[in-house]
């Protein structure tokens, strides 16, 4: 999958757009894609779910692999 701005990092934020997590999933980050689905879930009780909801987004959209040179 490729850097910031690429078009898996942009299907994965509409993904967690729609799901809190998905994104992190579809990027193959199981662990951080439970914690965000979970935590999402929790705190909607709340109504704070949506703090977690935009992290999420943003997490899916700006994150690099490792490795990954930056040119």
């Amino acid at each position: 999958m490729g850097g910031q701005g690429s078009t898996g990092n942009v299907i994965a934020a509409l993904a967690s757009f729609f799901i809190p997590g998905l994104g992190q999933l579809i990027q193959g980050r199981l662990i951080r894609a439970a914690v965000m689905f979970l935590l999402a879930a929790v705190l909607w009780w709340f109504l704070l779910g949506w703090i977690i909801h935009l992290w999420s987004i943003l997490d899916a959209a700006l994150w690099k692999p490792r490795g990954e040179l930056s040119i």
